[in-house]
């Protein structure tokens, strides 16, 4: 289970609340100081997100180790130019021809995960078949347990419904930025989790993500936007013109790693509590570079435009957070200074 983050101004505290439901994604506060190692370590690649108390544990369950299929459900409103930013990002972890630093050399942190039988976490991830909910069939505000109906309703329709695929394929529903669904801002930005039969018919991992650009851009499209109430902060350009699509890329990042090593909720992850597990993107949040940690992003790269990001797809470019290198202990990415 993904932890919540909430906040207060003066003085400022990080509190961690355990939630009992999805596991979720959160952004980083950008007013929040650095933590304590980042004062110790500096610039360091090898301490950002590191700590000797941090114990990433396999916990027996399965992950994704034949070829990923992700299919997409489009809730909402969708413009051509959006879905192919999402669909190039998705496309670009497998490809092997892309330009350092790439999103296919980010995946491969991801591919150092294994099962109980040894087997590693698959290369493969690919774009699947994907269905248009253009008419809001259950409404513009979605409950968590709404989430499960719409993905039912897209893998038992009565014309080209979604395959069921509970064994490689991963289910993403993408919410357009007129769509609110349960929490969204004010404690998620996106969350995985498993489909209930009872609800869909099959236990099928799935993530929800949604765009912010309406609702809250300064909380989940952030550094591409940022808080009012953070005075004098301006926004990073973002590298494909659209800020609120360019957020949600790291967090369907970060929600496809944790699904392909934590499918169903007791594979990898780090605590004690099986209710409320700290995955291997969860222990990142915030680092997209040497240095990152607290409210500082790390070293990134800016094109001739000035728009940042810190890896590259197949034709466009991206602003991705690290994930957690279980091997080394510390949170990695293609983009690291001293690699």
């Amino acid at each position: 289970m993904r932890q919540m983050l909430m906040h207060q101004m003066l003085p400022v505290i990080l509190l961690v609340l355990l939630t009992a439901s999805q596991v979720i994604c959160w952004r980083p506060w950008p007013h929040l100081k650095p933590n304590s190692s980042d004062l110790i370590f500096g610039g360091s690649k090898k301490f950002e997100g590191s700590s000797e108390f941090v114990h990433m544990k396999y916990h027996m369950g399965p992950v994704l180790t034949a070829n990923i299929t992700v299919h997409t459900i489009w809730y909402g409103t969708w413009q051509p130019a959006q879905k192919r930013i999402i669909r190039e990002f998705i496309n670009s972890i497998s490809a092997v021809d892309s330009k350092h630093p790439s999103v296919a050399g980010w995946w491969k942190t991801v591919q150092l995960y294994t099962d109980q039988t040894g087997a590693n976490i698959s290369r493969s991830v690919r774009l699947g078949k994907e269905k248009n909910d253009r008419f809001y069939s259950h409404g513009k505000s979605l409950t968590r347990l709404s989430i499960q109906s719409v993905i039912k309703s897209a893998v038992t329709a009565r014309t080209k419904p979604l395959p069921t695929n509970p064994k490689s394929g991963l289910y993403l529903l993408l919410t357009s930025a007129d769509v609110y669904v349960q929490d969204f801002c004010g404690q998620v930005c996106g969350f995985h989790y498993f489909t209930f039969p009872s609800i869909v018919g099959y236990t099928l991992p799935y993530a929800w993500v949604g765009n912010s650009a309406k609702l809250c851009p300064g909380v989940c499209a952030y550094p591409f936007a940022v808080p009012e109430y953070v005075p004098g902060l301006k926004p990073l350009k973002s590298p494909n013109a659209d800020a609120g699509v360019d957020g949600m890329i790291s967090v369907i990042g970060h929600e496809i790693a944790e699904l392909a090593t934590n499918p169903l909720v007791n594979a990898w992850y780090a605590g004690q509590d099986p209710v409320a597990p700290v995955e291997i993107a969860d222990l990142c949040e915030g680092i997209y570079g040497t240095g990152g940690g607290g409210s500082y992003t790390g070293q990134l790269l800016n094109d001739r435009d000035g728009a940042t990001y810190n890896m590259n797809g197949i034709r466009r470019r991206y602003l991705v957070q690290w994930v957690w290198n279980h091997v080394v202990n510390y949170c990695t990415g293609p983009n690291a200074l001293d690699q």
